[in-house]
């Protein structure tokens, strides 16, 4: 069989499929030509039954039919089996002279893509002055394997850490910071953040109890909004002493984002103003007691009533809608977005479908560019409860992380054989790595289980299991010397375990470009451990570095080509490649 640069098996059998069925049926305009994997043999294809009533034959004749009309040498490995199913199995050396397609990893996964895709990702979005906790996990982990996915497969991707540093809230903490000098500056290091959140809780019970600080805070908010320098600069710290501490979570997580990628709602606030007024001399936004409104009526309550989008309070201020429109507007406009991507909580669903509606209608967001909102369930405790800490807040991301590294480390200590070097660094890498393929495995709009000790099982659907595939593929390297500089010799026969593996490799394209089309990870980590189950079972069943020259190098080769495209899948879920273990 002659193959495309990027097409799969499937594909190549679809297309073969097709001719003959033209050619067993030439009436029929456009025949469907169902192809997929089959129990009895490499692919099934079942179109003789939706041609039997046109052609006035038995299914089974139709299909004998079609297998004569197959091209060879895809006719030598088909049949027909029951009433009418086409069985096709894909020979031996079709199968030998894909593996070096996948040692160049690249050529495998082509982009589909128009060239010069813009994509903006918008994740992450964490509250200045607070730490990370874990309702921060998913929109971080999500939003940064899309990025990973999509920059992949071709788009031009921009990363857009939408941080929550502007509001009342800021006012508030500028002004408990003028009034307990004590409390300043802020400490340096590893521990600033924690200390500023704890600034931010003094400072909530401060405006919650004393109505004079809470005034005081307010006429603070005016002064920072009207660019006091003394009220900047001591919010620009705060800002500062957050983004940093951000970024060292990042960075323990192995998140690309970086200081660069940061655009808080503060970067808006100069243009809200006018794009409001835009709104209004549009007749997009209209007066509502008092407030500036988008109505639409695509959305109401469940009385029928529509739901405003308030893009200016009644007090003059600005809220969320208002900050999210001069976003779009601004990554439509100035940074030529032909898709923006929002990956934030599903109980936002509706905000940023009112948002989207109202940017149309302003023609901020032309009908070329596409805007979609990103939703996603949430991370519950073990028992199934929400996930807080004892006094009800919301768990530390770091907490959590902590957790699965401790745990990640009592597991490893205890298996007969310790894993090579450093235990502390292999229990880190393990441990968040299990976090991340944990979260990432489930489907997104799903909500699942923080169940620390299952994230952490060398068995079963984890992130270890993974880990420990690619470990174990390094070790085979090692020990044979490396990868074979000659092309395997197509010309042999293919155990079961090699056929499984093969053809699992070959399914990779097509798994990749689901997974960006759907936006969603969990078909990629779904196939990953999939495949590290198809390599155990070719471990076990097929004998490399003892056999015999021929047969050792197309292994090898094999081998090889399942750890570029196990590690280039783990690099874009962002599990640690471990080459010992």
């Amino acid at each position: 069989m002659e193959h495309s640069p990027v097409a799969d098996l499937a594909h190549d059998v679809e297309t073969a499929a097709l001719a003959a069925i033209r050619g067993v049926a030439p009436d029929v305009e456009r025949p469907a030509v169902p192809v997929r994997r089959g129990e009895r043999a490499d692919f099934q294809i079942d179109a003789a039954f939706g041609l039997a009533s046109a052609l006035s034959a038995p299914p089974r004749v139709i299909a004998e039919r079609i297998v004569a009309a197959l091209p060879l040498p895809l006719r030598d490995g088909a049949d027909v089996s029951g009433p009418g199913f086409v069985n096709v199995r894909v020979p031996a050396e079709s199968l030998w002279r894909r593996v070096d397609r996948f040692l160049a990893v690249d050529s495998v996964v082509a982009p589909d893509r128009v060239p010069g895709t813009v994509t903006v990702v918008d994740y992450a979005g964490p509250n200045v002055a607070k730490r990370l906790h874990v309702g921060h996990l998913r929109a971080t982990l999500l939003g940064d394997a899309l990025a990973r996915l999509l920059a992949d497969r071709g788009d031009v991707v921009i990363r857009q850490n939408h941080l929550g540093d502007w509001g009342t809230q800021f006012g508030m903490l500028v002004q408990y910071h003028a009034e307990h000098p004590e409390s300043a500056p802020l400490p340096p290091g590893p521990g600033a953040l924690d200390a500023l959140e704890d600034r931010y809780r003094r400072a909530r019970a401060a405006f919650d109890a004393d109505p004079g600080f809470a005034e005081r805070c307010r006429g603070r908010v005016v002064a920072l909004q009207s660019g006091d320098r003394e009220s900047l600069e001591v919010w620009r710290r705060i800002v500062s002493v957050s983004v940093a501490g951000f970024q060292a979570e990042f960075h323990r997580l192995g998140v690309d984002l970086t200081p660069e990628d940061v655009a808080g709602e503060s970067g808006y606030n100069a243009v809200l103003p006018g794009l409001v007024d835009e709104l209004v001399d549009a007749g997009v936004a209209v007066e509502s007691r008092g407030a500036w409104c988008v109505f639409d009526d695509d959305f109401t309550d469940p009385e029928g009533t529509p739901v405003p989008l308030i893009v200016r309070k009644r007090d003059g201020g600005f809220g969320y809608a208002a900050t999210d429109l001069a976003a779009l507007r601004h990554r439509v406009a100035v940074l030529g977005a032909h898709r923006l991507l929002y990956v934030v909580d599903q109980r936002q669903s509706r905000h940023f479908a009112q948002v989207f509606a109202a940017a149309r209608r302003a023609g901020w967001l032309p009908d070329d560019v596409e805007a979609v909102h990103i939703p996603f369930g949430t991370v519950f405790d073990h028992a199934g409860r929400p996930f807080k800490t004892r006094s009800g807040d919301t768990v530390p991301l770091h907490d959590l992380l902590d957790t699965a590294v401790a745990r990640a480390r009592q597991v490893l200590a205890e298996r007969p054989a310790p894993p090579e070097g450093d235990l502390d660094a292999v229990a880190e890498a393990v441990g968040v790595s299990a976090v991340k393929y944990a979260d990432l495995a489930t489907s997104r709009t799903r909500d699942y289980r923080f169940d620390v000790d299952r994230m952490v099982s060398f068995q079963g659907d984890t992130g270890v299991y993974i880990q420990y595939a690619y470990a174990r593929i390094a070790a085979l390297s090692r020990r044979a010397g490396g990868v074979p500089a000659a092309d395997c010799d197509p010309r042999g026969p293919v155990a079961d375990a090699e056929r499984a593996l093969i053809l699992h490799l070959d399914g990779y394209r097509a798994v990749l470009a689901e997974s960006a089309r759907r936006y969603e990870p969990h078909r990629l980590c779904g196939y990953l451990y999939g495949l590290a189950r198809s390599f155990t079972t070719f471990y076990e069943e097929c004998p490399v570095t003892t056999a015999e020259p021929v047969v050792r190098n197309r292994r090898l080769r094999l081998v090889e080509a399942t750890r570029r495209v196990l590690s280039h899948g783990m690099r874009i879920i962002g599990l640690t490649r471990l080459e010992r273990m």
